[in-house]
């Protein structure tokens, strides 16, 4: 037998707006909470800095990406630095720090965990939508002031021997 939904008593919801009212719930919470991604200061054996230059903006940026459902950091950490450089991570050092301010990301709103990684490997663009160039920096060659998102910050942080929570 088929309910006529106009015949719902008014003092009750209507059916549909319940689950309207549950689809919009739903849809705020994806969309009105901070996406999770890492970002990787890529350290090679002789010292040197890997940094790629991103497709969006023409900037120089750390390797890094969002986590994904059910991954961890460190996996996130290794999936994305092989996704944009081709490195292996050979381990993760230590954690420079958690970047949570809105204005951040010019995307969308994103905390971004921070760690200094060992790698090695043969430097390659493996994602070329996102990525056009990639190369090893030291510490002078670096073009600050230049960098994409707040990646200036970060690596100035990192250079002061910091762990920031901001």
């Amino acid at each position: 037998m088929t309910q006529n939904l106009d015949s719902v008593p008014r003092d009750q919801p209507h059916p549909l707006s319940q689950i309207w009212r549950l689809l919009q719930t739903a849809v705020g919470l994806v969309f009105r909470h901070p996406i999770t991604g890492t970002s990787i200061i890529p350290i090679l054996p002789d010292g040197r800095i890997v940094l790629v230059q991103r497709r969006d903006n023409g900037r120089w940026s750390l390797p890094g990406g969002i986590v994904d459902w059910g991954e961890d950091i460190p996996s996130s950490t290794k999936r994305e630095l092989a996704e944009e450089t081709g490195l292996d991570l050979v381990k993760i050092n230590r954690l420079v720090g958690v970047y949570s301010d809105p204005e951040r990301d010019p995307r969308f709103h994103s905390i971004c965990i921070l760690v200094e990684a060992s790698v090695e490997g043969e430097m390659q663009v493996q994602d070329t939508l996102e990525i056009s160039n990639i190369r090893a920096f030291t510490r002078q060659e670096i073009p600050q002031g230049e960098l994409s998102h707040d990646h200036d910050r970060q690596l100035q942080d990192y250079f002061s021997g910091m762990t920031v929570l901001a």
